[in-house]
Order: structure tokens, then sequence, then C-alpha cells
């Protein structure tokens, strides 16, 4: 009766519990574990297909930003013509014809200040187009104010004894509105009498002309400085002159004033004329004058010169002086006249006088016309004039500053500002912009700016 649970315990120790077989995983969950990663590789790949899709067949379909298409067209389009054409515009040719000068220290070249506000465009082409139309009233038709502008400007040049004559006649334009002669402008004219307390200056303007300009001016009168501003009489000035059929033709409707602003062109015409009438100083309004100009005779300034020979390749009108009926004020009225495109910025200014003086370069001296080197008064390129009005910031930036006016100073009549680059910067008190008018002016007020 003992065998039979000697037999049980010998199957026991071969099929114990550790030792059995483990239990089987359903069959459905067995299929979907293998399945798994070909799923999620469908799951991508469907993925990939339908972003491709949408790319392709339905961004296209989508309205796109006007800002970015016109940005597309430009890059694709006008980069590649700017490259030849020289005359499209001023960033796009200026640029070609400066002669690099120093760079400032790294703060002031790249801490531009910040952008104006934003401003609205419709405003300002309407406001554009009201003045084109009042300036091309001032070509076409003689009014009371044009009509006394001979008369003034023999009351200014030629006082009755026993006042003081003339010494030295100046000139400027001011054919934008009267609001935009602020604060900058009248500091320049400081600059100007600081050197010159004895001279006459007229300002050819149809804004400056009114009550609003005498207050303005009014400073320099109290003071006994001579000033005056007159409505230019467009058919007196351009009257035994080559340009006056060309007037003729405006007034007939047979030439169009073109795109670019009427008063720039105006502007560069009414210079000439003025020259050419009485002789004397021509001056941009953001010219700041460092020294006696009366020196100079029929000179004008070079903007660029080849590094490589030395010689001038770009003029600017910025700064004029002439004999009255100069035979080369005569050319370039002449060149006005016959080649005056109204939608060419520079067209018919500084690049007019750079072509007529071009043709006649060997013959300048038989004329006796001398072209000033680029320091005499465009020391400081339009597109590095920025780091001429931030003070400095420490010492190595003081000795910048310091370096760069006893540069100008020593070799400058003058500094051309580039209001078109620079009429929204501050002036910082300190920077080399500030301490030039600082040293040049008449009131020493604080409205610099």
């Amino acid at each position: 009766m003992a065998t039979p649970p000697a037999k049980t315990r010998a199957t026991s120790l071969f099929f114990s519990p550790a030792m059995a077989a483990p239990p089987r995983k359903p069959l459905p969950l067995l299929l979907f574990s293998l399945s798994l990663p070909f799923l999620l590789l469908l799951l991508f790949l469907v993925f990939l297909l339908s972003h491709t899709t949408f790319t392709i067949l339905v961004c296209p379909l989508l309205p796109r930003s006007p800002s970015r298409s016109a940005n597309a067209t430009t890059n694709s389009t006008v980069a590649p013509a700017a490259a030849t054409n020289l005359d499209v515009s001023m960033d796009n040719t200026m640029r070609a014809f400066h002669v690099s000068s120093s760079p400032p220290p790294p703060s002031l070249a790249v801490t531009p200040p910040p952008p104006p506000p934003p401003v609205k465009t419709t405003n300002n082409k309407k406001a554009s187009t009201k003045r084109n139309k009042s300036l091309l009233k001032l070509l076409v038709k003689q009014t009371s104010r044009t009509r006394r502008f001979a008369a003034r400007a023999v009351e200014l040049f030629q006082p009755p004894s026993p006042q003081r004559p003339c010494a030295g006649r100046f000139f400027m334009t001011w054919l934008s509105p009267l609001e935009q002669f602020g604060r900058r402008e009248p500091l320049v004219v400081e600059t100007l009498f600081r050197w010159h307390p004895d001279a006459c200056l007229l300002i050819a303007s149809d804004t400056m002309d009114s009550a609003g300009g005498s207050d303005k001016l009014r400073p320099f009168l109290d003071r006994g400085f001579r000033v005056a501003a007159a409505s230019p009489d467009m058919a007196y000035l351009l009257g035994d002159t080559p340009a006056q059929e060309w007037l003729g033709t405006v007034r007939r409707g047979e030439v169009g004033p073109g795109s670019v602003p009427l008063g720039q062109n105006l502007s560069n015409l009414l210079r000439l004329a003025l020259l050419y009438k009485y002789g004397g100083v021509y001056l941009d309004a953001d010219v700041v004058v460092l020294r006696p100009l009366s020196g100079l005779r029929n000179a004008i300034g070079a903007q660029a010169v080849d590094a490589a020979t030395g010689d001038w390749i770009r003029l600017n009108n910025a700064v004029m002086v002439f004999d009255q009926g100069h035979p080369m004020l005569r050319e370039f009225i002449a060149e006005f006249a016959a080649t005056f495109d109204g939608s060419k910025w520079g067209h018919n200014g500084p690049y007019l006088v750079s072509r007529v003086a071009a043709r006649v370069r060997h013959q300048l001296p038989e004329l006796g016309v001398t072209v000033l080197p680029p320091q005499a008064f465009y020391p400081v390129d339009w597109n590095k004039i920025v780091g001429l009005f931030v003070a400095p910031k420490d010492g190595k930036e003081e000795r910048w500053v310091k370096a760069k006016m006893d540069n100008i100073k020593g070799k400058s009549f003058g500094i051309h500002l580039w209001n078109r680059e620079s009429r929204s910067l501050e002036m910082e008190e300190g920077s080399v912009i500030g301490r030039l008018i600082s040293d040049g002016c008449l009131f020493c007020n604080s409205s610099v700016g």
C-alpha cells in the first residue's frame, strides 16, 4: 500500500508550478501588436501626402499679403534694373558716387534713432498734389506778390543811403510748406550770418512770403540782419535765358511736371536763375556754414572723386558761387530746358551740373570755374550722416567726435546735412552736428532739432 504515494512524489518533482508553460495571449491582441508599426507608418504617409497636397494645390489659391507681394515684385524686378540704370533713384545711384570717409565708431554707426511715427499715405499724397498745383500756378501765372519780386530784390540788395550796402549776396529757395521751415532751418541761417554779418539773404519762396514767414524771420530782422522772403517771378527771372521758351511750353501745357515733386525741380532751376540774374552765393537750407565764403568765386563743389585718379566724378548743386551772367550758369539753364525730365530724381539737379561740367571739363580753367573737393561742402556722405547726430557715450567715442570735428572745421567751408536722410533726427547735445551749429549760433537758444 506504500507504492502509490512514492509515484505521486516523483511526478510533482518534474512538473512543479515554476516549470509550467506560460499562458498564451489572446489572438486579437497578438495581431494588433504585430500590425502597430505598420499602422504608424501608414498614418505618417497619409499626413505627408495631405500636407504636400495642401501646399501645392491650395496655398496658391489663398490671398497673399499686399506688402509681401510688393516686396517680391520689387526684389525680382527693380533690383536688376537698378544695376543697369544709373538715373533711376537716389538710393540706387548716389551710393556708387560717394567718397568713403572714416567710419564712425560702431555704436554711432549702428544706433539710428527710432523711426518716425507712421503717417497716412493718403493724406501725404493729397498734400503733395495740392502743393504741386500751387507751384504749377507759380510757374504759369503772375500774382500781385510775384510782380513785386524785382522791387523786393532791389530794396534788399541796393538799399538807399545811409544804409550800408550788402557785403555779399546770398540766396536760398524754399518751395516747401511753411510749417516745414522748422527749428533746423533758422539755425542754418544763424551760421550764415555768424560768418557774414553784413551780407544780405534773399529767400525765394511763395510760402515764406507771408505773415507766418515774417514771424519766422523776425529774430534776424529785429537784430538788424538783412533777410527777406519774396515770391519768385519766374517770367522775370527766366527772361532772356535759354529757359524762357521752356517756360512758355509749360504755360501752354505742352510739358508736364512729372512724378518727382515739382518743388525739387523748380528749385533746381530757380537757384540757377537767381545766380544768373544777380550773382552771389546759393546755399541749400540744410548747409551749415563753417567759415567765410568771401574768398570763393565761380566755384561749385564735387560730391565724389575717383579714388584712383583724384578726378571728380560727381558734382552737387547744394552750394554754388557764381558771378552775375556767368556763361557756365547759362549752360546749366540751357541744359535744364533741353533735357527736362520731371520723373527722374536728380536728373535736373546734381546730375545736370555734373553732365554739363563733364562736357566742358577741359575748358573750366578758361571759364574761371573752380571745382572744389568733396571736403569743402560734403565731408560726410548722405548715408553716413546719421552718426554725426549722435552724442558720444564713452571716452573712445568722445575722441572720435573731437577728431571728426577738427577734420571738418579744418578743411570744410560748410557741411551739407542731407535733410532728406536726416530731417527726422534729433541733434543730440555733444554730437558733431550739435557742436558745429553751437559754434556758429548767433542767438544760442535751445531750439536745436
